[in-house]
């Protein structure tokens, strides 16, 4: 059967999908490009926003008049809006969806599937047996096939759930509490990545600094970084990056491991998510404004080339206008690379939804947004500048059609697009940038690089 997967949300969902992608094709099924004619249809969910939530139960609706159309498609809900508890009144309200499975957990898809009349004929043994000779041969098959030897970046979960509950987070709620994978069950996820072409990995959790914390006297994340990095330069992983940290959690260790390896890029994950004690308190993020700024201070020193990325939402429970500017003026001193920006939304079962008044105004909520956008624009844009003439070590992911050009990442995860008449995708190049804006830069080979030479350098 064809199958045909809708991600939404955060990276690890990403990863998730990709899972469940290899566990159909190792039972033979295979990829579509349009979901119309996927006999499998799964969804995977996020619910860290209404708007998120929304779209997935606008799709459901959707695939409803499908499924009375077409009785024997295979629906599929996967994520957050599933959870880690049996979801009894998820499963009234969406009687036509075949397979709910919780997040990171394909294995309840798996089992309907091969439950089913008829799926065991020859052909598809034939076709099982030859997946399962791939697995072997190739390892733990995490990507799908359409993915394999093109996809250049990828992610690894590390760190599943979360224990840290913010009040405004469903995340707890949703995914459980914090279960670290096995170093040996990690490595083994990047050396099947390695070996299907992927250049680039990226250790996930919600809250990645707390790697191991569940572990009675086991490896942290700079542990977990030093043997990955091992394993990076036996495979040939060219860079490694990790996502999201916590202020209260990125220790001196940890800052010291990123700075000493090589392969670990100079990039920072560390939302603030407001300016003003008083919001953070009553976040429960457990840090001050002046401690967050300290901190920015330490990675600086300890990483000076280092691009600092935070999250901020705006229209918190109870925020004022005085409050909000201690966001905007945190934002304007610090000058970060990148501010991923939230309008709040009050999710179920959290403290804040059940606690506070949500008592800012949408209007309001959407005239801050723009204010911190506008914010970020000008300070980026200056950021970027300073690497104008500079030659730097470009990761090529793709190319981009629309603009005829290659498109990749620095070190610091700046967007560079190039022209190239090569087929460079994978590869680190040396690009000499010649524009700059706030969301992305443009670059030429350096006019000593002959169209004949090597454009690969060794590290990242």
């Amino acid at each position: 059967m064809d199958y045909y997967i809708w991600t939404l949300g955060c990276q690890m969902n990403t990863a998730d999908s990709q899972r469940l992608a290899s566990e159909l094709e190792r039972l033979g099924h295979r990829a579509v490009e349009n979901p119309d004619e996927a006999d499998i249809y799964v969804i995977n969910t996020c619910v860290v926003r209404q708007s998120a939530e929304d779209k997935a139960f606008g799709r459901l609706g959707l695939l409803k008049q499908v499924k009375d159309a077409q009785p024997n498609k295979i629906i599929g809900v996967m994520g957050c809006l599933v959870g880690v508890r049996d979801p009894v009144e998820l499963r009234k309200k969406l009687p036509f969806v075949d397979v709910f499975m919780s997040p990171s957990e394909p294995q309840p898809m798996v089992d309907f599937l091969q439950d089913l009349p008829g799926e065991v004929d020859i052909q598809r043994q034939e076709a099982a047996a030859r997946r399962q000779r791939d697995a072997l041969q190739d390892g733990e098959l995490i990507l799908p096939s359409h993915e394999r030897g093109s996809l250049v970046s990828a992610h690894v979960p590390v760190v599943y759930g979360c224990s840290h509950a913010c009040t405004f987070c469903i995340i707890p709620f949703r995914r459980g509490v914090e279960r670290s994978r096995s170093v040996g069950e990690i490595v083994a996820h990047v050396r099947s990545l390695a070996q299907q072409g992927v250049k680039e990995i990226t250790l996930l959790g919600q809250i990645v600094d707390r790697y191991g914390k569940d572990i009675p006297d086991g490896p942290d994340l700079a542990d977990l970084l030093r043997i990955t990095h091992a394993t990076a330069e036996e495979t040939g992983i060219e860079r490694l990056r990790f996502l999201t940290s916590h202020p209260n959690w990125m220790s001196d260790k940890l800052l010291e491991t990123v700075a000493a390896l090589p392969r670990v890029m100079p990039h920072i994950e560390v939302p603030v998510q407001a300016g003003s004690d008083d919001v953070l308190s009553r976040m429960r993020r457990g840090y001050t404004a002046d401690q967050y700024r300290k901190l920015i201070a330490k990675i600086r020193r300890i990483i000076p080339d280092a691009a600092i990325h935070t999250d901020i939402i705006v229209g918190f429970p109870g925020e004022t206008d005085a409050q909000f500017m201690e966001t905007y003026h945190l934002l304007e001193d610090l000058k970060l690379d990148k501010a991923h920006l939230a309008r709040y939304s009050p999710r179920p079962q959290t403290v804040s939804e059940r606690r506070m008044i949500d008592n800012v105004s949408d209007d309001e909520k959407r005239h801050r947004h723009d204010m911190l956008d506008a914010l970020q624009e000008r300070v980026v844009a200056a950021i970027n500048q300073q690497y104008l003439g500079r030659t730097l070590p470009v990761l090529v992911e793709d190319r981009d059609e629309g603009r005829n050009k290659w498109r990749g990442r620095t070190p610091q995860n700046k967007l560079v697009f190039f022209e190239c008449d090569q087929a460079v995708r994978g590869q680190v190049v040396e690009v000499e940038i010649t524009w700059t804006g706030p969301w992305s830069m443009r670059g030429r080979l350096p006019a000593s690089v002959r169209p004949d030479a090597p454009l690969i350098v060794m590290a990242g």
